[in-house]
């Protein structure tokens, strides 16, 4: 796979994920030391949601990453949008423009799905989702999620834009 980036002049990263997910590669520094070890055309894509959870110090491991940061995934501890948890999101921009990261944010929030009447959100689990194939709809529904509505999608794109925006500048 690397030799076909390099060949197309394409650059390729390695993502941390969690150690409830994965047991490969869970902290920054290990993705670093494989992206340094495949090729300069090799780096590493952070993720604000797994490091909460693995780096001692995320604001650290953004440093130590440096310029071989390539992409910067972004979602709250609690996978919701970028300010509906307690990360803190000015010292995360902060710390990217100190690296002169000037690359893509991706706004990966994954909301969880809270199906008791305790929900916060009611109106944000799709009851009737259109446009799914029944093993999509299976599949989802398999794995404890489900399609949302397109209103509580709405909501958590705009916090996200309404928190990052005036920071990004």
């Amino acid at each position: 796979m690397y030799k076909y980036t390099e060949d197309h002049g394409l650059q390729i990263g390695i993502e941390p994920i969690n150690r409830f997910e994965t047991y490969f590669i869970n902290r920054g520094e290990q993705a670093l030391a494989l992206a340094e070890a495949v090729g300069p055309n090799c780096g590493v894509c952070l993720d604000t949601f797994h490091m909460n959870l693995e780096e001692v110090n995320m604001f650290d491991t953004i440093k130590k990453v440096g310029k071989r940061l390539v992409n910067f995934h972004v979602a709250d501890n609690n996978r919701m949008a970028p300010g509906m948890g307690h990360l803190n999101w000015t010292k995360i921009i902060n710390t990217l423009k100190e690296i002169e990261y000037d690359k893509v944010l991706s706004v990966e929030f994954c909301s969880p799905l809270d199906r008791t009447p305790a929900n916060p959100y009611p109106n944000s689990i799709e009851t009737n989702p259109e446009g799914l194939t029944a093993e999509q709809k299976k599949f989802l529904e398999d794995h404890g999620s489900s399609a949302v509505t397109d209103e509580f999608y709405t909501m958590l794109t705009k916090k996200s834009i309404d928190t990052l925006k005036e920071l990004i500048k």
